[in-house]
């Protein structure tokens, strides 16, 4: 679960790169920003529910700082 969680995580830094780029590349003349934007706000809930469910189901477990 772990590397689904960091490899989610890589795939949404990865995804605002983009974003990043298009934004300097394009210079607002094409929607490429907005539509990796878009895959970056689905990516991260699409996280957030799985990490949510993991725990539902036991698949991980909370550690707290000592």
């Amino acid at each position: 679960m772990y590397y689904i969680v960091a490899i989610a995580f890589a795939l949404i830094l990865g995804s605002l790169a983009f974003a990043l780029y298009f934004v300097m590349k394009d210079r607002g003349t094409s929607n490429r920003a907005v539509n990796a934007l878009s895959i970056r706000v689905g990516l991260s809930i699409a996280l957030f529910v799985m990490i949510l469910v993991s725990y539902h189901f036991g698949w991980i477990h909370p550690t707290g700082i000592d």
